[in-house]
């Protein structure tokens, strides 16, 4: 599997069998969909056991490469977690069909009935690294949009994502859909992705999960169109009005919860009237939670900050603070050192928020609520394939919606143009 004659004759099949697949799911009945789903959330949970001990031998693997608490965490399976998964490919199995939904109607004065309908995207190639739980996430939501699916998990996950991947394909032969609607690279080879990447004849779309190093060669080298977030630097700004309470729940949540996660948070934004009161109460809650905080100048924290610690994606237990002077200088450090994921304030006063909202640009923005929030299952989306930081197409969670392009539906009458 590994020869590199034999890698682009592997992934030039699997494009193919997915076009094939593509076509015939672009007109699935939705309740076949729907059973296909069901039936893979039951069979995941009714083989917890045997994931389980798939994904023990990836933490063996992690072990034995050096994989940081984080990344371990990330890649980490146990019953709760799987239960999760399946209750995920339930909630986009109850979501109403996207396929199909009329986005626009409207008659022209020449006597034509236009409509503009969504319809699916194609074949989706998704590459992601430590967290197996993609597996089913994308899978579910590239099926409920009615698209074929190549996953390509990392070399760390890859006994937990091949076991994940059975549930799948046994809820698509229970609802008689295609088995290559959704199929998972069979190897670890690297030159697997190179493949991916310039599928342009059979992949519509790349959707990268993972850290800056495989989202910025996906990026650079992709000739296929890409959705992806670089990085989540998530910024939290805690403005002079913040109630000392809503702020100590939310900021220890938001960095804490999972530090794995491209939502929590990274830096902490606190306004100079605060910085002895509120502000210090905050740095210390997490110092004591175990937090080691990059502290700038007229903050006291574990360490003293740098110039790189702004704009740093940790994924640990630290965070990044100092003082400004007010909603204005945040949105500015904001703009500077951000990567338009996530930015929350936390403010009583709406004058404040009003601003923050307008004025910065991220793909979402909080108020007095954890960025840890930033997950597609969250916002009702039962799950995420991303968090889009771009401005083409798709812009934050990525859910089966938004893995639809559409079409014009133009009727008439035997109308003829002057």
């Amino acid at each position: 599997m590994s020869d590199m004659q034999t890698i682009p004759a592997i992934m030039a099949g699997l494009g193919q069998a997915a076009r094939a697949a593509a076509a015939e799911l672009a007109y699935a009945p939705s309740q076949a969909k729907e059973r296909a789903l069901r039936v893979a959330a039951d069979t995941l949970c009714a083989n917890t056991d045997q994931i389980i001990a798939a994904n023990a031998k990836d933490l063996d693997y992690g072990r034995a490469k050096g994989l940081s608490a984080a990344m371990m965490d990330r890649l980490m399976l146990d019953a709760g977690r799987i239960a999760a998964m399946a209750d995920g490919l339930r909630a986009v199995a109850a979501q109403s069909d996207p396929v199909g939904e009329v986005l626009a109607d409207w008659d022209m004065p020449s006597g034509l009935n236009i409509r503009r309908v969504r319809t699916p995207l194609g074949v989706v190639g998704v590459i992601y690294e430590s967290r197996p739980n993609v597996t089913a996430d994308a899978g579910a939501l590239c099926l409920k949009a009615g698209n074929a699916v190549i996953l390509r998990g990392g070399s760390e996950s890859f006994h937990s994502s091949v076991a994940i991947h059975a549930c799948l394909v046994a809820g698509l032969q229970a609802a008689g859909l295609p088995e290559a609607a959704l199929q998972l690279v069979p190897t670890r080879d690297r030159a697997a992705v190179q493949e991916m990447l310039t599928m342009t004849e059979t992949i519509d779309v790349i959707v990268p999960r993972g850290g800056k190093g495989l989202v910025g060669l996906v990026q650079r080298e992709a000739r296929v169109p890409v959705f992806a977030h670089l990085e989540g630097i998530v910024h939290i700004y805690l403005d002079k009005s913040a109630d000392a309470e809503k702020a100590l729940r939310v900021v220890l949540n938001a960095k804490t919860r999972r530090t794995g996660i491209c939502g929590a948070a990274e830096c902490l934004l606190i306004h100079k009237d605060i910085a002895t009161g509120l502000g210090a109460d905050v740095l210390g809650m997490l110092m004591q939670a175990g937090v080691r905080v990059h502290a700038g100048p007229g903050l006291v924290g574990t360490d003293l900050a740098t110039d790189a610690d702004w704009g740093r994606e940790y994924l640990d237990m630290d965070i990044a603070a100092r003082v400004v002077e007010d909603v204005d200088e945040a949105i500015a450090h904001i703009r500077q050192y951000g990567s338009n994921h996530t930015e929350c304030i936390l403010a009583e006063d709406p004058a404040a928020v009003a601003r923050f909202f307008e004025r910065l640009d991220s793909a979402i923005l909080m108020h007095n609520a954890s960025t840890q929030f930033a997950d597609g299952g969250e916002f009702g989306m039962g799950a995420e394939i991303g968090i889009a930081t771009g401005k083409m197409h798709a812009r934050g969670p990525v859910g089966a919606a938004q893995l639809t392009s559409f079409k014009y539906l133009v009727r008439g009458q035997g109308t003829t143009r002057s």
